[in-house]
């Protein structure tokens, strides 16, 4: 007699032809492992659960993801595509650096940390106490929430840290991003990408090596991140090993950027998105006056504005709004010419269909 088991991956009811050890699930394509029909409940009345295939036990309540595809790389597998839990837990943090007193000052990098704060509490539930912010406002009396390079180490640390199946991480940088001499023979263009915190010039920048090696390689399967970059020399900032190639007419293909195909910059099942306010060779990412009235990055006020906009957008939609906000910004108000000059990019440690697959943060 036909039995029914929940996917052990996203959830789903299944109907359990009689006696077949395994069942694989239409919606995620992910194998299930049925249990022998006998005292399942035991004599506390909980579903006791199984060991999977990838050694961890999942039961019937724990938290799921929808799948999409996977590249398989031991001994590091690719995840499906997945949308976090609704049991997940939500974490952000947000860097926003002035420069103040240094030859390239900007003016509105911590307007854009506000701004997205505000956004992620109001717009995406996110809890207040779970967004940590690093900033050099003049307001800021924390040593700890000073954007050094050593604090912003420490709080990526803390972003990643126990993460788990279904959360939902979100880092934001707006400052200075730069580039340097690739070392390790990683890059298709022989140049690392990098972020500037506000030591920069004393200790260093941050390339995309140590930022993979941080936030994207520890993410577990379930768990999702979106960094969001609004800075120059930013497309691959993130060194996941797809970006997203469009053109005006919103046509895309997914370009690997590892300079061997054997180069793992993955995750630990997870997916890491990155949105950036320009490519790698571009440098028009700055602050202006002419999109919200206050100064802000444009990637940041273009981001905020088309999710507001239309709640359950696709990456497909976003990348197109955000970057026709930015191109009917050029002419700027009253037809003046303004010096914007970026396209907003797209990568992802998996390829997806852009315009399909929705933005759930």
């Amino acid at each position: 007699m036909a039995r029914r088991q929940r996917c052990s991956w996203c959830g789903m009811q299944l109907l359990v032809p009689p006696e077949a050890p395994t069942i694989q699930c239409a919606v995620c394509h992910g194998i299930t492992q049925v249990p022998r029909p006998v005292d399942p409940f035991g004599v506390s009345g909980r579903y006791r659960g199984f060991t999977n295939n990838y050694g961890t036990t999942a039961t019937n309540n724990s938290p799921g993801f929808r799948g999409y595809g996977s590249y398989p790389q031991p001994p590091r597998p690719q995840p499906p595509l997945m949308a976090p839990s609704a049991y997940g837990r939500k974490r952000a943090l947000l860097c926003g650096i002035r420069y103040h007193g240094q030859s390239h000052g900007l003016k509105g990098s911590v307007n854009d940390v506000m701004c997205m704060r505000e956004f992620l509490i109001d717009n995406l539930g996110f809890p207040s106490d779970c967004i940590l912010m690093l900033t050099d406002s003049k307001n800021e009396r924390n040593p700890l929430k000073f954007p050094t390079k050593h604090n912003m180490i420490m709080a990526l640390r803390w972003l990643v840290q126990g993460c788990q199946s279904g959360d939902s991480l979100v880092f934001h940088f707006s400052g200075h991003g730069s580039r340097v001499q690739d070392v390790n023979m990683d890059e298709i263009d022989g140049y690392d990408e990098a972020l500037c915190p506000v030591d920069y010039e004393s200790q260093g920048k941050i390339v995309d090596d140590e930022i993979n090696d941080i936030i994207v390689r520890p993410l577990p399967r379930g768990a999702k991140l979106h960094a969001i970059f609004d800075t120059c020399y930013s497309g691959t900032v993130l060194d996941v090993p797809y970006i997203c190639r469009m053109n005006r007419e919103g046509l895309y293909l997914w370009q690997d950027q590892r300079r061997y195909a054997a180069i793992y910059k993955g995750t630990s099942g997870g997916l890491a998105v990155s949105i950036s306010a320009c490519d790698d060779n571009q440098t028009g990412a700055a602050d202006t006056p002419i999109l919200s009235g206050n100064t802000m990055g444009t990637l940041t006020y273009s981001f905020i504005q088309a999710v507001q906009k239309e709640p359950g957008l696709t990456y497909g939609r976003l990348l197109n709004a955000m970057r026709r906000t930015i191109r009917e910004a050029k002419v700027g108000i009253a037809g003046l010419r303004t010096e914007i000059s970026q396209e907003p990019q797209l990568a992802s440690s998996e390829k997806f269909e852009i315009y399909s697959t929705k933005i759930v943060l």
